[in-house]
């Protein structure tokens, strides 16, 4: 034995850890400074997803208005007995302008949230700029009402107001409940809802492109991609699966239901 490297079992009974670089996955502790008896904590080794992007909603969203849109209108419009072409040339024209719709749509409203966004943020950085007490006073009663000791909020304030980005961020975080750093891109928003719904509107039309006539067969072809595009969501909301596809197949079914009954309805009357 090397007499220079301690014994790695005389070192666990000591509780002093052998010298050296801390192999990855070991769980170590933190070390604590010199004299703080505090516990000493474990490293954390979890990441979060990015909910600040601005694609997942528009994606989910996207998909699903897809589905469910298409899924109702071959419903309304085959209860209604037209032929499988104006089934076809419905469900594309759906497809065609609910895309559009939807692009254009998020587009727009994200970029007004972040211009509202925006002259929220101009309008604390002027109220900073010309009474930096007042609003620091402001700051620390915020946290004095979370039940941050008063000393510690106003201290932490005043220091705050010495860094003046860090201060307009936080003064905007805890007042308007936003972070300044982290806005959703209306054109990933945008596009993400495009493609989305595109793909969602086409899969209802699938067995028609494919030469079949079945309403029923294309509802169902529908009702399995509600289901799976509600599955997969259950990966980033940690939902149950079947739970998150059982959910979205059934508020397409109602969809579904509601349109083929008044296509049937309507048809029957106009014959």
């Amino acid at each position: 034995m090397n007499p220079d490297k301690p014994d790695p079992a005389v070192a666990a009974e000591s509780g002093v850890r052998p010298a050296g670089p801390v192999p990855p996955g070991d769980g170590a502790r933190l070390a604590s400074g010199p004299g703080d008896d505090r516990p000493a904590v474990s490293p954390i080794d979890h990441e979060h997803a990015d909910v600040s992007g601005g694609w997942l909603r528009a994606a989910t969203f996207g998909a699903m208005d897809g589905l469910v849109t298409n899924i109702g209108l071959i419903a309304g419009v085959g209860g209604a007995g037209v032929s499988a072409h104006t089934v076809v040339l419905t469900g594309v024209a759906g497809l065609v302008a609910g895309a559009i719709s939807m692009g254009l749509g998020e587009y727009a409203s994200v970029r007004t949230a972040n211009e509202q966004i925006e002259a929220e943020v101009a309008k604390e950085r002027r109220e900073l700029r010309h009474n930096p007490a007042a609003e620091a006073a402001e700051l620390a009663q915020r946290w004095i009402d979370r039940g941050i000791s008063p000393d510690l909020a106003r201290q932490l304030a005043d220091d705050l107001s010495t860094q003046p980005a860090e201060a307009l961020r936080m003064h905007v975080r805890e007042e308007l409940g936003i972070d300044p750093d982290s806005k959703p891109s209306p054109w990933t928003a945008a596009i993400s809802s495009f493609v989305c719904f595109s793909i969602g509107a086409l899969i209802p039309l699938l067995s028609y492109l494919f030469g079949s006539e079945s309403l029923w067969l294309a509802l169902a072809i529908g009702g399995l991609g509600l289901f799976v595009v509600g599955a997969l969501t259950a990966r980033f909301t940690r939902r149950r699966w079947w739970s998150a596809g059982l959910r979205q197949l059934l508020l397409g079914a109602a969809a579904a239901g509601a349109t083929y009954l008044i296509g049937a309805a309507i048809g029957v009357n106009t014959a």
